[in-house]
């Protein structure tokens, strides 16, 4: 439970680094003011994150497989962004707060980029840390 509660804070951060650098990916806050308050928004986007591509993720790449083939693997950034906008939609649908994404084309694949690149980079930092937890 504890290793999943970093790993969803860590996604949380590089949600957040996302939103930063990419124009059209933004948190929607709602009418929340306090910043616990928006912490708790940015927790629940990672882990919806996380559960979408726990679950729905692997279903969409075993789908896609010929495609894996034909593009030679460059199809695994649009699966990225397909599930970063379904995060989108989720969170804005359910709690009505959470993540916006503007487009799939521009937004959702620069956005699915940089979360890449950041979890990459965080997980090589806390790869033992997680271990050991």
């Amino acid at each position: 439970m504890r290793t999943f509660l970093v790993r969803s804070a860590l996604t949380g951060v590089a949600l957040w680094i996302a939103t930063l650098i990419v124009p059209g990916v933004e948190f929607d806050f709602g009418d929340l003011s306090s910043w616990w308050a928006k912490v708790g928004v940015v927790l629940l986007v990672a882990a919806v994150f996380g559960l979408v591509n726990g679950f729905i993720k692997p279903i969409v790449q075993i789908l896609s497989i010929p495609l894996y083939i034909v593009t030679l693997g460059l199809i695994h950034v649009i699966i990225n962004a397909l599930m970063l906008k379904l995060t989108a939609w989720l969170t804005d649908n359910v709690f009505h707060v959470g993540l916006e994404v503007d487009d799939i084309f521009w937004s959702g694949i620069f956005g699915a980029i940089v979360i890449s690149i950041v979890g990459w980079l965080t997980a090589l930092v806390m790869k033992d840390r997680l271990e050991n937890l």
